[in-house]
């Protein structure tokens, strides 16, 4: 006979967005000859450490000073290329950053399954692997408990509440400042339950404090009766690519569970990090026990 499953918490994912409508550019073999030196200075910039200045550019990629000027200044304003004022050099643009991070995000899932595989074998908990995609968060990998009673978080999609979950907390506490306040004011800081921290003070020493112990915490501000540990993914420079937590019920969340997630989920993190190129500790494989 099927043993009964009882839920805690509720949430409503958004549905993904819709696909685009598959009309085709320009036909392939068409070369656009801006468009080719724009890519060909950002290659250049690359393949010289990710900064360089004018005249060196210049000579590099065999353009005139001015031609280079023009393109980089468009570069700039784009955000795929900064301007070092005090060198008078040009560095790669943190927009660079959220392409490679886009791109790492298709592949998040494939890579991410045996971690979260194993949080959920050895806790019997839920586990997500969740994302930034611009202000939202996404949650695009979810292992369900394998305990009679276990927590409803939804299904997987998009929700509004990075101030109020794990995987928020853990992913906002290491972006920078301006982007943290970016995404907190975007969506707003509501109150979801009574637990929730809704005070921007409040809030910046909370992540002071996730920054500090590694790992997040949801202490039933998202949904009544439910606590999660989170913990984010880093890639090799150190930028946040996701992040990966365990929920529990409350009445399951005793002092020792808690710690078995902790370290659950903390050592998950650190390997997948590692394997993506992070310096976030001594690389861990899955056999390593």
């Amino acid at each position: 006979m099927t043993e009964p499953v009882a839920t805690v918490g509720a949430t409503t994912a958004a549905s993904p967005p819709p696909r685009g409508d598959g009309r085709s550019g320009r036909a392939e073999g068409i070369s656009i000859q801006s468009v080719d030196r724009a890519l060909t200075l950002l290659e250049t910039i690359a393949q010289e450490g990710g900064e360089i200045t004018l005249t060196a550019l210049a000579l590099r990629t065999g353009l005139n000073i001015s031609t280079c000027h023009h393109l980089l200044s468009t570069l700039v304003r784009r955000g795929y290329v900064a301007r070092i004022a005090r060198r008078r050099s040009y560095a790669l643009g943190a927009r660079i950053l959220h392409l490679g991070h886009a791109c790492l995000q298709i592949d998040l899932p494939r890579r991410a399954e045996p971690y979260v595989s194993r949080i959920s074998q050895a806790s019997g908990e839920t586990v997500h692997l969740a994302v930034l995609q611009g202000d939202t968060i996404v949650t695009l990998l979810k292992r369900e408990s394998r305990h009679a009673v276990r927590v409803d978080t939804g299904n997987l999609g998009q929700a509004d509440a990075a101030h109020a979950t794990a995987t928020g907390k853990a992913m906002l506490a290491w972006l920078p400042e301006d982007e943290m306040k970016r995404i907190l004011a975007a969506h707003g800081m509501a109150r979801f339950t009574e637990n929730t921290i809704v005070d921007p003070a409040a809030f910046t020493e909370e992540l002071r404090l996730v920054r500090r112990n590694g790992y997040s915490m949801d202490r039933e501000e998202f949904q009544p009766g439910v606590v999660c540990i989170g913990a984010a993914v880093r890639d090799y420079a150190g930028a946040v690519v996701g992040a990966i937590s365990a929920s529990v019920p409350s009445m399951r969340a005793g002092e020792d569970r808690l710690a078995l997630l902790r370290q659950e989920v903390v050592c998950a993190v650190r390997a997948l990090s590692a394997e993506l190129g992070g310096a976030v500790g001594e690389r861990m494989s899955l056999a390593a026990e």
